[in-house]
Formats: C-alpha cells, sequence, structure tokens
C-alpha cells in the first residue's frame, strides 16, 4: 500500500483527501498548515454573508458525481434555500468542513489508515529508494511515493508601483480577506482590481464603512458581468461551435468563430455560449503556443474572465445601488504609483484619454485576484522546490510547469516521477482549473490514476523508516 502526501489544507485538498479515502488504497497524509479548519482554505472561509458563491447551489459539491449534496446540506440549514440560489461561500465552507469529517469517521470504521497534519511542510526531497521524504516546520518527516501540491494561490505580492514607504505605513494593504480594523473609519477606500475579488471587497467595505467613498481602479474598469436569476438555456449551435474550435490552431480563427457564432444568433445570449466551452477551455489552451498564450493575457484575459467568472445578483445589485447612491466609482485606469504614508497618493493614467490623475485615500486594498507567479514567490516550499530543481515556473508565470496530468517538469524539462499539483497552480497549462467543477474532476482523476500507479507496482514501498519517519496514524485531529 503507498503513501501519498498531500500538501495544502483548502478545498483541493479536500476533495482529494475524499476522494483517496473512498478508495482506501493508499495510507494519506494530509498536511493542512496551520489552518483551524481543514478544507476551507481562503475561498470559503471569508467570515461574511456577503459574500456569495458565483455558482448556483445545485452545482455545487466538493466530488465529482455528487452535485445535489451541498444543496440538501444547504437547505437543512437556510430556510427557502433553493438549487438555483447563490448562497454564502462561508455555507459552503461548512459543507466542506462537514464532509471531510463524513470521509474521515467512514474511513475510521473500515479501518483505513490517514493522518491530518497541523503543520507547514517546508521541503519535499526526493529519496534514493524512490519517494519522496516530506519535512514540516516542526521537523517531523513523513515518507510518501507520491506528493501532491494543493497549495491554492500564492500570498499576494504587491505591486511594482506601490513605494516602501506605502507598505510600511499600514494604509496599503495587501490581502484583502484581511482587512484590519481602524480606529478611524477612512473617508475613501480606493481597490485596485474590479473582479470577483474585488467585488467582495467593495461589498465587505461598503458594509463596514458606510460614510465611506469607495473607488475602485482597473485597467478596463469593467465589474464582472452578471449571472440571471435562472439559468440561461443552453446555445443552440455550442456542439458545432465547439467542434469547430477544437479544429482550429490558433487564437485569431478561434476568435473569428466565436464572432461568427454571435453575429448568427444575436437573440443567444452570449453568456451561455461562454458558458459551453467550459468543457474545452483546457483543450483549446494547449493548443495555442506562448506567443499566442500571451496575446490571449495581454488583450482578451479582462474580457474573458468578466464574462466566464460572473457575479452573483444579489452582490450586482447591491453594486449598482451603491453606484446609484454616488457612493461607489469606477475608474478605467493603470496604477502609475502609490505613495505616502497615509493618506496614500495613488498616481493614475486614464485609459480613455491618457490623462495623468492622482487621487487620495486613506486605504488602498490590493484585490487583484490570484497570484501564481511562482518563480517570484516567498512561499518557502515552492521556492525550495525551485531552488532543488524539482520543479519550475511555467513561462507565463501562471503556476509551475506541468504535465497535462498535473505532473511537475523539473528543471531539466523532464516529469518529475510522484510529484504532482492540483487547482490554481496548473493555470499555465490548463487555464480553467481553480474553481470547484474543475477541482473535484481533477481530484477524481488524480486518485484514480495514483491508485493505478499502486496497483500496478509503480509506486515505491511506502511507510516509516529509521529516525524520524513513522508510520502514518489513523485519526483526524492534527498533529503536532
Amino acid at each position: 500500500m503507498a503513501d501519498i502526501a498531500i500538501i495544502g489544507g483548502g478545498a483541493a485538498g479536500a476533495s482529494l483527501f475524499g476522494e483517496l479515502l473512498r478508495r482506501g488504497s493508499a495510507r494519506v497524509h494530509w498536511i493542512t498548515g496551520d489552518r483551524a479548519v481543514a478544507g476551507r482554505g481562503v475561498a470559503y472561509a471569508s467570515g461574511s454573508g456577503r459574500h456569495l458563491l458565483n455558482v448556483r447551489a445545485q452545482a455545487m459539491s466538493l466530488f465529482a458525481g455528487s452535485e445535489g449534496e451541498f444543496l440538501q446540506f444547504a437547505a437543512q440549514r437556510v430556510d427557502g434555500a433553493g438549487a438555483d440560489d447563490f448562497l454564502p461561500r462561508d455555507l459552503f465552507g461548512d459543507f466542506v468542513e462537514a464532509q471531510v469529517r463524513a470521509c474521515a469517521d467512514q474511513a475510521l470504521l473500515q479501518g483505513r489508515h490517514f493522518q491530518i497534519h497541523g503543520d507547514d511542510a517546508v521541503q519535499v526531497e526526493p529519496l534514493c529508494d524512490g519517494g519522496y521524504a516530506v519535512r514540516l516546520a516542526g521537523g517531523l518527516l513523513i515518507k510518501a511515493d507520491a506528493v501532491v501540491l494543493a497549495l491554492g494561490a500564492l500570498s499576494p505580492r504587491p505591486l511594482k508601483t506601490v513605494s516602501r514607504e506605502a507598505l510600511q505605513g499600514g494604509a496599503y494593504v495587501l490581502d484583502p480577506w484581511h482587512v484590519n480594523r481602524r480606529e478611524t473609519a477612512p473617508r475613501r477606500v480606493l481597490v485596485i482590481g474590479t473582479g470577483l475579488t474585488a467585488v467582495d471587497t467593495l461589498l465587505s467595505a461598503g458594509a463596514r464603512w458606510p460614510q465611506a467613498e469607495l473607488v475602485a481602479v482597473s485597467r478596463h474598469g469593467q465589474l464582472p458581468f452578471e449571472h440571471g436569476l435562472l439559468p440561461l438555456p443552453p446555445y443552440a449551435g455550442q456542439s458545432a461551435l465547439n467542434t469547430t474550435l477544437l479544429a482550429s490552431d490558433n487564437l485569431l480563427a478561434m476568435l473569428r468563430h466565436v464572432r461568427r457564432a454571435i453575429a448568427a444568433a444575436p437573440q443567444a445570449d452570449r453568456r451561455s455560449l461562454v458558458d459551453g466551452m467550459r468543457p474545452i477551455n483546457a483543450r483549446l489552451w494547449r493548443r495555442l503556443d506562448a506567443r499566442q498564450r500571451r496575446q490571449f493575457l495581454r488583450h482578451l484575459r479582462w474580457l474573458w474572465e468578466s464574462a466566464r467568472h460572473r457575479v452573483a445578483p444579489a452582490s450586482a445589485e447591491a453594486l449598482t445601488a451603491m453606484r446609484e447612491q454616488g457612493r461607489l466609482r469606477l475608474h478605467a485606469a493603470r496604477v502609475l504609483g502609490v505613495d505616502g504614508h497615509g493618506p496614500l497618493r495613488v498616481s493614475l493614467r486614464h485609459r480613455a484619454t491618457q490623462q495623468l490623475d492622482t487621487l487620495s485615500a486613506d486605504l488602498v486594498i490590493q484585490a487583484t485576484g490570484l497570484d501564481t507567479a511562482v518563480a517570484f514567490t516567498e512561499h518557502p516550499l515552492l521556492s525550495r522546490l525551485l531552488r532543488d530543481g524539482l520543479a519550475m515556473p511555467d513561462p507565463l508565470q501562471l503556476g509551475v510547469a506541468a504535465h497535462p496530468d498535473g505532473q511537475l517538469i523539473n528543471a531539466r524539462g523532464e516529469l518529475q516521477v510522484g510529484l504532482y499539483a492540483i487547482g490554481a497552480l496548473l493555470r499555465g497549462n490548463l487555464w480553467e482549473c481553480s474553481a470547484m467543477a474543475e477541482i473535484r474532476v481533477a481530484a477524481q482523476q488524480l486518485a484514480r490514476r495514483l491508485a493505478a500507479a499502486d496497483s500496478v507496482g509503480v509506486s515505491h514501498a511506502g511507510g516509516a523508516s529509521a529516525g524520524k519517519l513513522r508510520e502514518p496514524a489513523a485519526g483526524l485531529a492534527p498533529s503536532a
């Protein structure tokens, strides 16, 4: 029986942990970090009921093939919760926690072995006889035949245009999920970004400081598109369009086909067309070379993400109300600099006019979304993997270089056998890989692959060895 180590305490790690426990073909070590509750991660531990899922309740689940389980869970806790509702993300976090507990309880009853380690992994080292030794911050070594990085997005890095003085003064906030309480309410809060992260940030700021003026700045100044109150009917020509797209070998041809499809069916909602491309997005991405991917990121990314990752109707309504009240303003502008100690001076170049402008803000919150630029990260484990040559960055800084199955590519350009990633770190390889719909399928496929490798003897023998290596003990409580 193989030993498998999962590093990362968010929903991706939870999904893979549950899939492996269900199969019972491996001893599972889940290294969750110092999270109070494993499985919630950043996405589902916001602490605010205003932060809503941007997926309908009926489509949310932790495991592939289990759609509807979250809706059943929610119906017992929220009066009138329906299949088409956009429910709080914290509620889904409760669901993930309950699912993890249920999987662990069932595994204990069946005598399966696992261990949850409430510590951070700081090194992954290949062993001479195969497999890896995972070193935790507390000194414990865990021997594993395969290691999976389920780290989610990296800690945000400040924009290059932010001065050291602004960062040290406390008025510039890097982590939008941890905005400290202030003795004096800010008069103006400026949010950098207008995507889904910025939406939640603006909703929280508007509720916390009802008298504050809110300003959001991004290159295009566009909030995400809004979901309809009811699901959209499928685009009638989706199958033919997807077939045509998959036969295309360059970005411009793909874009022309999408435009023709929109023009041929003006009565259709183009949002449904975008949704219908979801099953083939990863295959389309892999057909683009590095130059075409770079073109997409520069010219089309903002539009794609606005249409693809839409906001819940209630959230859109709240933002519209704040704009109509004059409390929220949007600017399509580039941030040229953030300086000062507080209030901060934010220098902008407006997109439409190219005019320069300077805004004063008591608080500036960076809410630019996922950061997956591993080449620049200070994450201890990822930095060590790069230095040791076990991994290398994606050329466009969209995570790590990897094979389509998630297996990492090392500094020699070879597969690093037995070392995988799942979730946001695979954006360079898959593009669409950080939402639960993609994560749960990837977790199921990876669990099958690991089980199959063990069954044919590809994995090396795991378990305990001399020194600090120890056999995994069954139990749910994090180890010391």
